[in-house]
């Protein structure tokens, strides 16, 4: 994520609890009200937020466990396309072997 996304992000979390406020207000409560309802809201979402990204970190689904694993992938599919017909074919009965 680029800085001016995370900065967008914050101002459109700011400008959408400022909207739930005035939309509750208009919807007849009072300010008061308005505003412990509206911060509810807001740090429920915040909440939900966290737990998705605990959940993300507990599974290993991120961005940069990602980028790791399509580059080791890759710099495999590198070195297999760079061998010898001789040498996959030492791999391969190395690989046999290990499994038998």
């Amino acid at each position: 994520m680029r800085r001016i996304d995370a900065i967008g992000i914050g101002i459109g979390v700011f400008a959408a609890g400022g909207i739930i406020y005035i939309v509750l207000q208009v919807a007849g409560l009072d300010s008061l009200e308005a505003g412990i309802w509206s911060q509810a809201l807001l740090v429920g979402g915040l909440f939900g937020w966290v737990l998705t990204y605990l959940f993300r970190v507990g599974t290993k689904n991120m961005t940069y466990n990602q980028q790791v694993k399509d580059y080791k992938e890759a710099v495999l599919q590198k070195r297999l396309e760079t061998m010898t017909p001789e040498e996959l074919t030492k791999l391969q009965e190395e690989i046999e072997r290990e499994k038998g």
